[in-house]
C-alpha cells in the first residue's frame, strides 16, 4: 500500500496560492478607515449602542489592518540547506484513537525518506484509560515502530511529549497527531531549514484529507485554509509562525530551553511562543505535507473550536507571555492578533443584538438614511471579502463566513469558562463520526431567527415600512441567514463521500492480526 498514492498537488495545494495587489490591501484600508470615520461622525442615536456598535468597528479595524500587515508579503521564506541531515525521532501522540488510523501514520512515517530516523508511537491509551492501548501497542510491535506507553498520567498530550523527550536523543523531534498521515517527502521539505543553528521549529499546513465528506468537514477546513493559507505564510517574513501541534518539526535545544512542551489546554501555541521569546526562529513551509482529518460530527467541531478558543483566552487573560519583553513587537501583534480572533464571538453577538433592539423598542444607534448607510458600508464590505477571497485563491466561503461568526456562543462560552476560573481537560477531537441530532448546540442562533421574524413584525405593526425598518430588516436578515447556515450543520449530517471504515489502513491491521494469531 502506497500512503501517498491518493494524493494530488493541483487539490490540496490551491490554498497556498492566493495573492492580493498591494494596491488592492491600500484601497481596502482607505475604505475601511474611511467607513469607520463616518460612523463616528454621524448623529448618534442611543448612546449604548452607539459605543457598541463603534467599539464592534474599532474592533474590527484591528483584524483588517493586522490582516493586511501580514498578508502584505507572503512570498518571504528562509534559506534551506537540503544537505543538513541531523539525526531525528519521529512522535506520533496516541490517546485511544482507532488503531487502523494510528496504523495508517506510523506505516506513512516509516515510509518517510530520509537517512537517519525513528518512529515513536507516543501511547497514552493507558492513562486516558481507553481500551485499545495494547491494540497500539502491537500495531507498533508488528510495523516496526518503537511504543512509548506512558504509566504515570499529568499533562494530557504535553505530558506524553514530554515523558518521549526523556527517553530520546535525536537533535530534532517530529510531531504528528494520530490521525496526520506524513508523506514521504515531509522530513525532506522540512529538515533544511535546521541548518540555521538558530531555527527552533519549523510548521507545516494541518491539512484535512476528508473535507468534503460532510458540510461539517467543508466548514472545518474552509475556515482552516485561511489561516494555513496567506496568514502563516505572512508570519515567515516576521518570525511569527505559530506553533500548531501536529506536522511540526522541533529543535530539541530549543525546546529544552522553552521548559520543554507547555502543560496547557494550548500546549502548542504557548510553546510556541516559549521558542519565540528565547531567540529561536520559526519557519512555516507553505506546502501540504501531511493529511489528517477533520472533525466530522457537530459535537466534535464544537468541542474542538471550544478547546482552541478555551486555549486562546488563558494565553489572552492572566499570561504575560504576550508582553514580554523578550518577543520582538511584530511577533507581539501577530500572538494578539491570533488570539483576539476568539473575542469576535462577542462582537459578533452585540452587532446582532443592535437590529432586535430596534424592532422591539424602536431605538437606533445612529440618526442616519438608509442610502449614506448603504454608499458607506457597501464599498468596504465588497472590497473587505474580495480581499479574503482572493488572499486563499478563493478558498475562503460562504460556509466560511457563516462558520466563523455563527460560532460567537463558542468564544462567549470560553471566555466565561476562563473568567470564572473553570478548568477545562484537554480532549481529543473524535477520529470518528458522532451520530445523533446537536441542534441544542445551535439554540442560541435558532432563538435569534425567532426573534427575529417576532420582532420584524412587531417593528412593521409600530412604524411601517419606514427606511430604519428596511435597514435593520437587512442587517437582521443577514445574521439570520448565516446562522442559518450554521444551523443546518448542527442537523444529523449525510456524508457525502465513502465512510472512512473504508480506509485500506484497517484491512492492514486486520492482516497484521492475522499474521499474529497464526
Amino acid at each position: 500500500m502506497n500512503p501517498t498514492s491518493h494524493y494530488n498537488p493541483s487539490d490540496e495545494q490551491s490554498f497556498l496560492h492566493g495573492n492580493v495587489s498591494r494596491g488592492t490591501l491600500i484601497i481596502n484600508i482607505i475604505l475601511a478607515l474611511a467607513y469607520f470615520a463616518a460612523l463616528i461622525s454621524m448623529p448618534q442615536g442611543q448612546p449604548v449602542l452607539f459605543w457598541l456598535l463603534i467599539a464592534g468597528q474599532i474592533f474590527h479595524l484591528w483584524q483588517l489592518l493586522t490582516f493586511i500587515y501580514t498578508i502584505w508579503d507572503t512570498s518571504w521564506m528562509p534559506p534551506m540547506n537540503s544537505s543538513y541531515k541531523p539525526s531525528v525521532d519521529v512522535f506520533i501522540t496516541v490517546a485511544g484513537e482507532p488503531a487502523d488510523i494510528v496504523a495508517q501514520t506510523v506505516q506513512a512515517a516509516i515510509a518517510m525518506r530520509y537517512p537517519t530516523f525513528k518512529v515513536y508511537i507516543l501511547n497514552d491509551g493507558y492513562v486516558a484509560k481507553k481500551d485499545n492501548w495494547q491494540e497500539i501497542e502491537e500495531v507498533a510491535m508488528r510495523l516496526g515502530a518503537s511504543c512509548i506507553t506512558r504509566t504515570v498520567p499529568g499533562g494530557a498530550k504535553a505530558g506524553n511529549i514530554n515523558n518521549a523527550l526523556s527517553q530520546t536523543c535525536s537533535d530534532l523531534v517530529v510531531v504528528f497527531d494520530a490521525d496526520h498521515v506524513p508523506h514521504d517527502d515531509f522530513l525532506e521539505k522540512t529538515i533544511g531549514y535546521f541548518a540555521d543553528p538558530r531555527m527552533g521549529f519549523v510548521q507545516s499546513p494541518q491539512y484535512y484529507k476528508n473535507q468534503t465528506s460532510n458540510q461539517i468537514t467543508q466548514g472545518s477546513w474552509e475556515q482552516q485554509a485561511l489561516f494555513f493559507g496567506p496568514i502563516c505564510r505572512g508570519k515567515n517574513r516576521m518570525n511569527a509562525v505559530t506553533m500548531c501541534g501536529t506536522n511540526m518539526v522541533i529543535r530539541r535545544t530549543a525546546l529544552a530551553e522553552a521548559g520543554n512542551v507547555s502543560d496547557s489546554i494550548a500546549e502548542d501555541f504557548l510553546t510556541g511562543i516559549r521558542i519565540h521569546a528565547r531567540g529561536w526562529k520559526s519557519c512555516y513551509v507553505p506546502e501540504v505535507l501531511a493529511e489528517g482529518l477533520a472533525p466530522e460530527d457537530f459535537l466534535s467541531y464544537y468541542k474542538q473550536q471550544f478547546r482552541w478558543a478555551r486555549g486562546a483566552m488563558d494565553v489572552l487573560i492572566g499570561s504575560a507571555l504576550l508582553f514580554s519583553s523578550n518577543l520582538t513587537f511584530r511577533q507581539k501583534i501577530q500572538y494578539l492578533s491570533s488570539v483576539s480572533y476568539f473575542v469576535s464571538g462577542v462582537v459578533v453577538l452585540s452587532n446582532a443584538l443592535i437590529p432586535l433592539i430596534f424592532f422591539f423598542t424602536g431605538v437606533v444607534p445612529l440618526q442616519i438614511s438608509t442610502l449614506t448607510i448603504a454608499a458607506l458600508f457597501l464599498p468596504y464590505i465588497f472590497v473587505t471579502l474580495y480581499v479574503l477571497q482572493a488572499s486563499s485563491n478563493f478558498s475562503y466561503s460562504f460556509r466560511s463566513l457563516a462558520f466563523s461568526m455563527a460560532g460567537f456562543h463558542i468564544h462567549i462560552a470560553a471566555i466565561f469558562a476562563k473568567l470564572i476560573g473553570r478548568k477545562n481537560g484537554f480532549s481529543i477531537t473524535s477520529k470518528r463520526k458522532l451520530s445523533g441530532n446537536f441542534i441544542h448546540l445551535v439554540a442560541p442562533q435558532i432563538i435569534y431567527v425567532i426573534a427575529m421574524i417576532i420582532g420584524i413584525a412587531i417593528a412593521i405593526a409600530r412604524e411601517g415600512i419606514t427606511p430604519s425598518v428596511t435597514t435593520n430588516i437587512a442587517w437582521a436578515t443577514l445574521n439570520a441567514t448565516i446562522f442559518i447556515e450554521f444551523i443546518r450543520a448542527a442537523l444529523p449530517q449525510k456524508d457525502s463521500v465513502p465512510s472512512r471504515s473504508a480506509n485500506p489502513a484497517k484491512d492492514l491491521v486486520r492482516r497484521i492480526k492475522v499474521s499474529h494469531t497464526s
